[in-house]
């Protein structure tokens, strides 16, 4: 039901009940739990120690500016990146999603994280929080790489997780800071943002991250909290059966329902199989709000565990991820950054 936030680079003692607490599903990565690679694989074997087998490791890697781990893994560029090739070349444009996504996920297996938050199949239309996270501002190209980078998530031994459900890039506010409200009807939403999950989804991506937003023409209550957007839209007319996952409760858009353990419980109820307690500081509030409550679908849960990795030493030593690696970075030096 949770997947919670930890305060450093190492599991501290306190942080061991939160891990064996009931309701506690997995953990959830930043920059502040990364120094280095080794470090990383030694916190993701104490959390697998005390927690278990089967908790769940995820991380936002999405790369441009929203990569946590950086030094030692290959710097990945902004999706954004993969759009603007679209426009002149589809068919590079499309290797180069499943490259970039291949790369991410292998390298992530490889140090034992089981998926990332990824892909960003929001549109491209100006929202201050999505920017060069989105790969096109046309939904039928968004679509056509989000499927492709499915794929080549799925190559690299990970789950897909598609966000922002159902779609965060038409409204400007950034749901980090404040309040987002999208306006449109749903005739609207299902032309243009509705198209690149319907897509991903028919790649077999295993998971979808629903948004803060509201959108008042469907719904007062923001995406995640809306029984209609979950049970209605997403699982009932467009027939998807997988892991539905809150964004973060810490997010000032969340604050509709109220305080941490509201926010937790209006998740839950609306659908959402995973809610996100990224920050230490709302962990014990999320626990305790959990208590009693019935246990995420087995299912759903084991489909976001990554596959059968190679070791790091064997994932380096493979040509083609050397020239998958070139062919990406490259893009780096297009959008104005020098490759790490």
């Amino acid at each position: 039901m949770l997947m919670i936030g930890l305060a450093g680079t190492t599991l501290a003692t306190s942080e061991h009940a939160w891990l064996t607490a009931p309701g506690v599903s997995g953990v959830v990565l930043f920059s502040r739990n990364f120094s280095s690679r080794e470090q990383l694989m030694a916190l993701v074997d104490a959390i697998r120690e005390v927690g278990g087998d089967d908790m769940l490791i995820a991380v936002d890697q999405e790369g441009g500016p929203v990569q946590r781990f950086r030094e030692g893994f290959t710097r990945l560029p902004p999706l954004s990146a993969i759009g603007a090739v679209y426009d002149r070349d589809p068919h590079d444009a499309i290797r180069l999603a499943e490259e970039h996504a291949w790369v991410m996920s292998s390298e992530l297996r490889a140090s034992g994280v089981d998926f990332s938050f990824a892909p960003v199949v929001d549109l491209a239309r100006g929202n201050a929080a999505i920017g060069t996270r989105a790969f096109h501002a046309d939904p039928v190209v968004a679509a056509e790489l989000a499927q492709a980078y499915v794929r080549g998530m799925h190559l690299g031994g990970m789950a897909a997780v598609l966000k922002h459900f159902p779609g965060h890039g038409s409204v400007a506010v950034d749901t980090h800071k404040a309040t987002a409200v999208d306006p449109r009807p749903l005739d609207e939403i299902r032309r243009d943002d509705l198209v690149p999950f319907v897509e991903g989804m028919a790649a077999h991506a295993e998971a979808v991250m629903v948004a803060h937003v509201i959108y008042p023409a469907v719904d007062a209550q923001p995406a995640g909290f809306s029984r209609r957007w979950i049970e209605g839209i997403l699982r009932g007319e467009l027939g998807f059966n997988g892991a539905v996952i809150s964004d973060d409760i810490s997010m000032a858009a969340a604050g509709a329902a109220g305080g941490a353990a509201a926010r937790v419980a209006a998740h839950l109820e609306a659908g959402c199989d995973l809610v996100l307690a990224c920050f230490p500081d709302v962990v014990d509030e999320a626990i305790a709000a959990v208590q009693g409550r019935a246990a995420t679908a087995p299912e759903r849960l084991a489909a976001l565990r990554g596959a059968v990795a190679s070791t790091w030493e064997g994932l380096t030593d493979n040509p083609q991820r050397d020239r998958f690696i070139a062919r990406i970075t490259a893009l780096l030096a297009v959008e104005g950054h020098t490759p790490a």
